[in-house]
């Protein structure tokens, strides 16, 4: 779709004005909607140029003009324009190791449909089997046209599936058989659509830079709870991902050993934040000899009824994630912290809560402790983020930030210049433009 859209642009001012088209997709996406005045001064742009701008992305359907504002001041009232949440779609692919799910989602973030998996991971052939089938049944809600702006599969997993599940206390099961599979060019010969991988904790940020927290902070430290602990860290409005894509990759920060006795017992004298910060610790402790029996919803049921064994679990799991958020403020000096995960109901706010009591109990002299905030999306994060992905690539104008300076997507966003010839100043424009939030 948009590689039609822009083949035969080979002149830096084609370049630019893609470029400048993305701009404005961009702000859009984090303001919600703007005027064409407002885009004007954003970007830096005469009238007319933001016009023929404005004027292209609404005959190609990614925005639409959404009526007038009125406003009470002088002269003709503004006409908004938004994004057209069907100008655009893509499915995400979140796998784990106890959980597979498959989502569809519009060009304005919002999910269309899902299917759901709780299950330990089974063999790389049935799970493909298992993803290809929900894909295909996703992608019958879109009309043949519609069809054809899809835009690829995002691809949220953790790297290397098949490590620590001595400290995950999870079966051997068929973890190996991932070692050496690659999921995203199987997905991408069977649905013969382009697949964008990343790191679970990274795509779950991503969902939060670009529709959660994001659209008012350029700086935090992401943090999702689900069957083990990932990250993701976000620098004037940045994704960060390190020199491997394990940046804020918080489960192998060391921490002392859990002081429960269904923990498995640590190789060294210190053990892995993992063993006693994830909902596998949680569903371990409740049912020590039939744990991976319990799905997300028995955990889920134990939250609500405040049962004693979650309770231990809580005060277990909160206090060595504050040493390990202690160790992270002292490094980033960031003031803000935004947490998620796959349970709901209650447990957000009680989990914030204990938080926010371990690490001011661990707070050293003198030293401030970051603030601490609920996340967006709950169990949706990994999952949007992972939609996320190939929309980011085709639409960003900074794609290379997830590549590492390399240009992935089918369309691309030019050459690695991008990523320091995009002024932080952009990322943040969406705040003061105009403020509706759509984060849920």
């Amino acid at each position: 779709m948009t590689e039609t859209r822009t083949s035969g642009r080979g002149s830096n001012s084609a370049q630019l004005r893609r470029y400048n088209e993305r701009i404005v997709l961009q702000i859009l996406r984090r303001a919600g909607e703007a005027s064409k005045a407002e885009l004007a001064r954003a970007v830096q742009l005469t009238n007319a140029a933001i016009g023929a701008i404005i004027q292209d992305l609404i005959e190609e359907g990614l925005i639409f003009e959404a009526g007038k504002r009125h406003d009470g001041s002088r002269g003709q009232p503004a006409t908004i324009l938004k994004l057209a949440p069907d100008g655009a779609y893509s499915f995400g692919v979140r796998l784990d190791r106890t959980n597979l799910e498959t989502v569809l989602m519009d060009f304005s973030g919002q999910i269309i449909d899902r299917r759901i998996h709780d299950m330990i991971l089974p063999a790389p052939d049935q799970a493909v089997e298992t993803l290809v089938k929900d894909l295909t049944e996703l992608r019958m809600h879109l009309s043949e046209d519609k069809q054809s702006r899809i835009t690829g599969i995002g691809l949220a997993q953790p790297f290397n599936l098949g490590a620590w599940l001595h400290e995950l206390g999870l079966p051997e099961a068929d973890f190996k058989k991932w070692d050496d599979f690659d999921l995203a060019a199987a997905l991408e010969d069977a649905m013969k659509l382009p697949v964008f991988s990343e790191n679970d904790g990274t795509a779950a940020a991503v969902a939060e830079l670009f529709y959660g927290k994001g659209r008012q902070n350029d700086n935090f430290l992401y943090l999702f709870l689900g069957p083990a602990i990932g990250g993701g860290l976000v620098l004037k409005g940045d994704v960060v991902r390190g020199m491997s894509g394990n940046a804020a990759d918080v489960a192998f920060m060391p921490v002392p050993p859990s002081g429960l006795s269904t923990a498995p017992k640590p190789k060294q004298a210190w053990d892995l934040l993992l063993t006693r910060a994830s909902l596998v610790a949680l569903a371990r402790h409740m049912s020590p000899a039939n744990f991976e029996a319990l799905s997300r919803s028995d955990l889920q049921a134990a939250v609500e009824a405040n049962d004693i064994k979650y309770q231990e679990w809580l005060a277990d799991c909160a206090t060595a994630l504050a040493l390990a958020l202690r160790s992270a403020y002292a490094l980033l000096d960031i003031s803000l912290i935004v947490i998620d995960g796959d349970l709901r109901g209650s447990f957000p706010k009680t989990f914030q809560q204990a938080l926010r009591s371990a690490v001011e109990d661990a707070a050293p002299e003198k030293r401030q402790s970051p603030e601490i905030e609920v996340g967006s999306f709950a169990h949706d994060a990994g999952a949007i983020g992972a939609a996320s992905l190939p929309q980011f690539f085709n639409f960003s104008p900074r794609a290379t930030i997830l590549t590492g300076g390399k240009d992935k997507g089918p369309a691309g966003a030019g050459s690695s210049g991008d990523r320091t010839s995009f002024p932080a100043r952009a990322a943040r424009l969406g705040s003061h433009l105009a403020e509706p939030d759509r984060s849920n």
